[in-house]
């Protein structure tokens, strides 16, 4: 086999291991290892599973790296397979579970579709991402899970990472129920905070700050960041947000945020940051998922970043590394 084919093969057998991961984690093989070695044929009673084709999965997942064979047809847990037990700090068994879900595979799977009419395929089968969640409970609660499983540490990532003493007010737009904004309060016992976001999320939001004991502390204010948000404060932060967006859709988004800040404050943006060149990067993966569910909305690089920033009035001040591939964009007044 060439240099050259080894790298298509490769591409090839990823989506062969992924659904191998996929059967995997849908008959939880990873859970029922997680209090000790089992063989094939335990773990396949308590899955309800055939045996020997288990046993052929077993090896595929042993060879992945998720599961070491203690003797031969016994299986333990490795640390990479013990991330896909549910509840486990870390854990990636939702990010399986949402990116193997029917109607975000349609996303992945109509992908040249999306390409070939510049117009995304799940959009025009099940309407826009987040008005689908909210006929499918089900979809929506492992899809809100694995976000807040994604966000966790990049909160954390904000709150350590990037001084907010000379910060008043930090006006989280679009926050959802809040992890970034909880994580800054509790690093910063100053701060005050406002939670901007459409009138279904808040109630959610209220729960989780009643929860944190932060509740004092926010103001909880519904809007649409296309339209205005709460003007005069010193930091707006926009996490995960713009990236939902065309540049049309978020310049707009941004230059309402410039028209409400103070003339000394600032915006920070929590993205993805792709590298310019042909370098591999996560960004550039994910970006595929992007445009298959959103269409237009996309992963950008620092370049896209600074030009979208211009366009809307701020300039690119400085940029801080988070966990999870995820970078904070600090703007300022242009």
């Amino acid at each position: 086999m060439t240099a050259a084919s080894e790298v298509v093969w490769d591409l090839v057998r990823g989506a062969w291991r992924f659904a191998a991961l996929s059967a995997l984690v849908e008959l939880d093989c990873p859970g029922h290892l997680e209090d000790g070695p089992l063989t094939v044929e335990e773990i396949a009673e308590r899955c309800g599973a055939h045996a020997p084709s288990l046993a052929r999965l077993m090896r595929v997942g042993a060879s992945c790296g998720l599961f070491t064979a203690v003797d031969p047809g016994r299986y333990a847990l490795t640390d990479a397979g013990r991330l896909l037990v549910d509840g486990v700090p870390g854990s990636l068994r939702r990010a399986v579970l949402v990116n193997t879900a029917p109607a975000l595979s349609y996303a992945t799977s109509n992908l040249a579709a999306t390409v070939r009419e510049g117009r995304s395929a799940f959009i025009e089968k099940y309407g826009v991402l987040y008005d689908h969640l909210a006929t499918d409970p089900d979809l929506s609660h492992v899809f809100n899970e694995y976000m807040t499983d994604r966000a966790l540490p990049m909160a954390q990532g904000v709150a350590e990472r990037y001084d907010l003493s000379s910060v008043k007010t930090l006006v989280d737009l679009g926050g959802g129920r809040g992890h970034i904004l909880a994580a800054a309060l509790r690093a910063n016992p100053h701060l005050r905070g406002v939670l901007f976001d459409l009138g279904h999320v808040l109630p959610d939001a209220r729960a989780a700050f009643d929860e944190w004991g932060l509740s004092e502390r926010v103001e909880l204010v519904e809007g649409d960041f296309f339209a205005s948000v709460p003007p005069g404060h010193d930091a707006y932060l926009l996490g995960s947000v713009i990236h939902n967006w065309d540049d049309e859709d978020a310049t707009r988004i941004l230059r309402v945020v410039r028209e409400a800040m103070s003339d000394d404050g600032r915006v920070l943006l929590v993205e993805i940051v792709v590298p310019d060149d042909d370098s591999p990067h996560y960004g550039k993966d994910l970006d595929m998922r992007m445009l298959g569910l959103f269409g237009q909305g996309r992963e950008r690089s620092r370049s896209e970043h600074d030009a979208l920033l211009r366009a809307a009035g701020l300039r690119l001040a400085g940029t801080y590394d988070l966990p999870v591939h995820a970078t904070l964009i600090e703007a300022v007044p242009a």
